[in-house]
């Protein structure tokens, strides 16, 4: 039985403000409410007051009077509306709304039509779901649909309260959020900006869908905002977002390859261990042929090394489980490999189409001009990108005219292995939308069945055992952008049995929010850069990913060998990404190689520092003092086990110009208990370091607490060191310039 929707008379009161005279109240005013939020609405089209019970907070801006609704015509279709005004994309705000019964009916300026809205009040929200439009009058034309490329039928001016995820379309502070959450995947929940306040808002696009869309309003306490939100997800059947949000595993690092078999798992699993990785993310050229992206849509050809097919990866998968690592699994969801079945010899009719032409002389086999009736401005010159579909065959051009008679020119027929074809006048074809990284795969149109044809091959692959995803180039879709970069993964992510724990996406859409619960994982960066990078983009992005309940990947990180033309990956590169990763509660991830693991001399340096910080996530050690502590931009720390086995976080500095400037040690000073530390490696070999200083004011470990007895040098007043691994000093004896010109003033030796 659905809830009442209340119309209640209310005594008039007016004020007064700097800006307008303005009704707050009036005997017309609709008023929809539930124990947690009461929202006022005016019989001349606006809102007027959302109330939080909770907390007695009053929402929305005052004195603004912003539609509730508005509708937007590419052009005036009543013919006096268009005599008037002039023929563009017009926006019309509602002016009007009354109650009947659990609906809303709204009317608009200027324009015949009405919507009409049903309200579903429940305890944890009130949902809005536009039903259908009415006309009021004779447009004077035949047209029982409003012609209309997009409408917003709910819009509240809110406060701007200190905290704005754009990504889950929500307003919050420490007492309270409001959010407009789409209810699936055909409802556009978006924002505009207003002066000290913002617009949060739900609609519809022509291209999607009309009617038939449901948004969801929750006004609460901002700490009981995601129980309110897990009630929808239920009550709606899409992924559980705050449920994976919830999971142990929410913030676990993963160990990423693309070169797992059943011939070397035994080895990525002991690399994976020894940094304390959970998670082993898979991608999908360990398994399946590949071809770099040539062949993805084949997803039925299993590399050699597994004869059996998915009964190998199953039993691969099991002995990854067996070992206290959850697997999960990487795919390019909406590309198709150039060399796939998809598109050679003939390519597929659901390949989508940027542009579409027309032939205006037949096309024989052997014609390497085009004519087109259309002017082809604007379509790409990149590269192995300029290709167009024609029939049975793919032709590519070098050049095309942009002035009468418009042509491509320099075509070379059937490439890709494509089946030569000719046309006659008037045959209509496309620009074929080849993807921009690397041209060897192009994109799904996605208002085909083709993205369901290729999610049934993946929920195959993954009922093998994996248990999370990562969906790469999910921005590969058609417009509009919004609806389809959510939709492309809800049409796999909806098949795959059971639902994965959590998943991470190159791209995400509002609705995308259930399903992509880890956010993004940025793209390598050389060791050089890596810690600047890293402040640049994962970590200011934290925050904001914060203000959506969500977290991200400090990820993916690369591991260099140290050469020539790089110091390679080394202990303080990654205990600065880690560090910041955890100030967000956030995790990293890593591209794994067991040979090149094996080849690097600090290998067990390096996956030491993404053992203890994973240790620090899942125990929770970190207290918000330290997470504050550690978001400071330019101040490094480093996690040490101390004498009683225990974690300790301390600051450090480190020690420029070591050896008169060679790069090849690598050197923190650090205090602790009011003596001064120096940590202190090689970045590549097994050699020693000569320090001006006396052996006796020096203790040397190889880990705090673990003393290692150290010699002199053949000069007085000089001590040798150890460097290869990481190692430990402690003095009581010296300041921290001497020590720091001790290690400047050091000489390397073999």
């Amino acid at each position: 039985m659905k809830q009442i929707i209340y119309l209640t008379v209310i005594p008039v009161i007016f004020l007064i403000s700097s800006c307008n005279k303005q009704t707050i109240n009036s005997s017309d005013d609709i008023i929809i409410e539930n124990d947690l939020m009461k929202l006022v609405l005016s019989a001349d089209g606006y809102s007027k007051s959302l109330l939080c019970k909770a907390t007695g907070t009053e929402c929305l801006v005052q004195g603004k009077n912003v539609a509730l609704s508005t509708i937007t015509e590419p052009r005036p279709y009543q013919n006096e509306v268009k005599l008037a005004y002039p023929n563009k994309k017009t926006t019309f705000k509602s002016n009007r709304i009354r109650k009947e019964g659990d609906k809303l009916i709204i009317g608009y300026e200027l324009i015949p039509w009405e919507s009409t809205v049903e309200i579903n009040i429940k305890p944890d929200y009130i949902a809005f779901t536009l039903e259908e439009f009415n006309l009021t009058e004779d447009y004077g034309i035949t047209m029982t649909e409003p012609p209309i490329s997009e409408m917003w039928f709910l819009r509240l001016p809110v406060k701007n309260l200190g905290h704005w995820g754009d990504w889950l379309n929500v307003i919050w502070d420490e007492k309270v959020a409001v959010n407009i959450l789409a209810a699936g995947p055909y409802t556009n929940a978006d924002s505009e900006e207003g002066e000290g306040y913002r617009i949060l808002q739900a609609g519809v696009d022509e291209k999607v869908k009309m009617t038939g869309v449901t948004a969801v309003l929750i006004t609460c306490a901002k700490d009981q905002l995601l129980d309110k939100i897990a009630v929808v997800e239920n009550d709606y059947n899409i992924p559980g977002g705050v449920a994976s949000r919830r999971h142990e595993l929410y913030n676990a690092s993963y160990y990423w390859t693309s070169n797992v078999t059943p011939l070397n798992v035994d080895e990525h699993i002991k690399y994976a261990k020894m940094g304390g990785f959970r998670l082993m993310n898979i991608y999908y050229p360990a398994f399946l042929e590949s071809r770099g992206y040539r062949l993805i849509g084949n997803y039925d050809i299993f590399r050699s090394e597994y004869p059996n097919g998915k009964a190998d990866l199953r039993a691969m998968l099991k002995k990854i489980k067996d070992a206290g690592i959850t697997p999960g699994c990487h795919f390019l969801h909406s590309h198709i490999g150039r060399d796939s079945r998809y598109v050679t010899p003939v390519p597929d009719h659901r390949l989508n189409l940027l542009r579409i032409f027309t032939l205006k002389q037949q096309l024989s086999k052997t014609d390497t001009t085009i004519y087109v009736e259309q002017n082809p401005q604007n379509s790409t010159m990149a590269g192995n990108r300029r290709v167009l579909k024609i029939g049975t065959e793919l032709i590519s051009y070098r050049g095309y005219t942009t002035e009468p008679p418009y042509m491509f020119y320099g075509c070379k027929r059937g490439i890709d292995k494509t089946t030569i074809n000719a046309q006659p006048v008037g045959y209509m074809f496309g620009l074929l939308d080849v993807s921009e990284f690397g041209a060897t795969s192009v994109y799904i149109d996605q208002y085909s069945d083709l993205q369901d044809e290729v999610a049934d091959y993946i929920a195959d692959i993954w009922e093998a055992g994996f248990e999370f995803l990562y969906f790469d180039g999910s921005e590969g879709v058609n417009p509009p952008f919004w609806f389809h970069v959510a939709n492309a993964q809800w049409r796999v992510f909806g098949k795959l049995k059971p639902e994965p724990i959590f998943a991470e996406g190159a791209a995400k859409t509002h609705f995308s929010w259930h399903m992509l619960t880890g956010g993004n994982a940025f793209d390598i960066f050389p060791p050089e850069k890596l810690k600047a990078e890293t402040i640049k983009h994962p970590f200011r992005e934290a925050p904001r990913m914060q203000d959506n309940f969500t977290r991200l990947n400090f990820g993916w990180l690369g591991y260099w060998l140290p050469g020539e033309k790089t110091i390679g990956t080394q202990p303080d590169q990654l205990e600065f990404v880690t560090s910041k990763a955890a100030a967000w509660d956030c995790p990293v991830s890593i591209h794994a190689n067991p040979a090149v693991l094996a080849q690097h001399p600090r290998t067990a340096d390096n996956f030491e520092v993404f053992r203890r910080w994973e240790e620090v996530r899942a125990k929770k050690w970190l207290t918000e003092e330290q997470k504050l502590m550690l978001r400071d931009p330019d101040q490094e720390f480093t996690l040490l086990v101390n004498e009683k086995n225990e974690f300790e976080l301390v600051p450090c500095e480190q020690i420029k110009d070591v050896a008169n400037g060679r790069r090849e040690v690598i050197a923190f000073t650090f205090k602790r208990n009011n003596d001064l530390y120096a940590v202190y490696w090689h970045i590549s070999g097994d050699k020693k370091i000569q320090l001006p200083v006396k052996s006796s004011d020096l203790t040397l470990m190889r880990d705090i607490g673990i003393e290692i007895e150290i010699s002199s040098g053949q000069l007085a007043g000089y001590t040798v060191l150890p460097a290869g691994n990481r190692h430990y000093i402690k003095t009581t004896v010296l300041t921290k310039d001497e020590l720091v010109n001790a290690f400047g003033n050091a000489i390397i030796r073999d």
